[in-house]
């Protein structure tokens, strides 16, 4: 068993060695689980094994598959939605109307709000990430920032007070909504009051280290591969907000009755509106949905890649004893599913591939205790958005090195702070607020 839990350990270190190498999530991933199958006894191929007995290429494919055949239409259409309002300049329009109202001096804000719009609107992450960039390097550059803060910045708004927010349209607030029978605005009290923490620490703590640097004499450095285009003509932001709103409507609406299968017609009715309101600033809107379905089959492939390492992680006995301890933590069941959901998104690199693969396992358990569903749900989605930025995540290796040009050794330090530390200091502040009666 000791080799076992080497073998889960050493399997994370290597996927995180790899991808902070530079190695393709797509390989990283399965020579990662290759190494926790090898050090685990767990025979290599199906043949090897009776039916259906646990072996290192069925558990990794079901994983990846099983991923893709549950989510792939929310990505798809979440990526879309994100593409056509890029294209369209929408996003652009609300981006610069935020930075009009809070100011030059205040850039980093107007970037981590930006982001949040977006995000809470039903923009995918990644999407957000892309569209978002190219305004943050402007804003940078004009304010003198230094460029190594951009990611943090950009995953701040993204990842922690509003991707796993009660309301929000991201999976990370659906996937639960399957196990738990509860809904999108499950602990919303809670949640409220989290995010207005997360928010006021998180960016705290950010402006507080980028005028340590700024003060250490770091600058904006520009780059020869920077671009900075200007559009003649951008739609009303307000406007432009109306899809969101559309986005966020229509999941409330029909939250209950198709559960997360809402989000797929909530982010359909965002893309037809953002068309029928901007179609006249459109560049390319066949190009816009070809490079959103590019971005979606990316973004899924890298977060399925590591479902499929989780896979393979569940089926060990050492992951179903780990399971069993963190389950049995004494005290409220809440610290339990949190740190279980946490540790498991850290093991996968992917908050909703660890919910996807916690979720099966540790809901009938703690429902058959009585825990409140609602309260699991806010809590479990909370703290699956802490460890699954570890170095290793398919979010964090595309922010820092894809979209920004970072290295992990510049750019990691803050970026980690804000979306591990921060949304663990969130769950545990969601658990005692669940554990006296709010």
């Amino acid at each position: 068993m000791i080799l076992g839990f080497i073998g889960l350990l050493g399997g994370l270190a290597l996927l995180i060695y790899l991808t902070m190498r530079g190695m393709n999530l797509l390989i990283a991933a399965p020579l990662s689980a290759l190494f926790v199958t090898l050090l685990n006894g767990m025979p290599l191929f199906p043949q090897l094994v009776e039916e259906g007995a646990a072996n290192f290429l069925t558990n990794y494919m079901a994983g990846f598959s099983g991923f893709i055949a549950s989510w792939y239409l929310m990505f798809l259409t979440g990526a879309i939605f994100g593409k056509v309002m890029e294209d369209s300049g929408a996003a652009e329009s609300i981006s610069k109307w935020i930075v009009g109202k809070i100011g030059m001096k205040r850039a980093a804000l107007a970037i981590v709000i930006a982001c949040a719009v977006l995000t809470y609107g039903g923009v995918s992450l990644f999407v957000v990430a892309f569209s978002v960039y190219p305004m943050a390097v402007s804003l940078f550059k004009e304010a003198d920032l230094p460029r190594r803060f951009i990611p943090a910045a950009l995953a701040f708004g993204s990842t922690t007070f509003t991707m796993t927010s009660a309301g929000s349209p991201e999976i990370q607030n659906w996937i639960p909504i399957e196990f738990l029978g509860t809904n999108a605005y499950a602990g919303w009290e809670v949640s409220l009051i989290v995010a207005i923490f997360m928010m006021i620490f998180g960016y705290w703590w950010l402006t507080k280290a980028i005028k340590k640097a700024i003060k250490n004499g770091e600058k904006f450095i520009q780059r020869e591969t920077d671009q900075f285009v200007v559009r003649q003509q951008l739609p009303d932001p307000l406007l432009s907000m109306i899809p969101l709103l559309v986005v966020l409507g229509i999941s409330f609406i029909f939250h209950d009755s198709l559960k997360q299968s809402a989000l797929i017609i909530a982010l359909t009715g965002g893309i037809l509106t953002t068309y029928l309101i901007n179609r006249k600033y459109f560049s390319n809107v066949g190009n816009a949905i070809s490079e959103g379905t590019i971005g979606a089959i990316i973004a899924i492939a890298n977060t399925s890649a590591v479902v499929g390492f989780g896979g393979v992680v569940k089926a060990t006995p050492a992951f179903q004893e780990a399971v069993a301890f963190m389950t049995d933590i004494p005290g409220s069941p809440l610290i339990g599913g949190a740190l279980a959901v946490a540790v498991i998104a850290g093991l996968t690199g992917s908050a909703s591939g660890g919910q996807a693969i916690a979720l099966p396992l540790l809901a009938p358990h703690y429902l058959d205790l009585g825990v409140n569903p609602e309260a699991l749900h806010r809590v479990v989605s909370i703290s699956s958005g802490s460890l699954d930025s570890l170095p290793s995540g398919g979010y964090v290796v595309t922010t820092i090195r894809s979209i920004a040009g970072e290295t992990h050794k510049d750019a990691y330090p803050m970026f980690g702070a804000l979306t591990v530390v921060v949304p663990i200091v969130g769950s545990i502040l969601a658990v005692i607020l669940f554990s006296i009666g709010l």
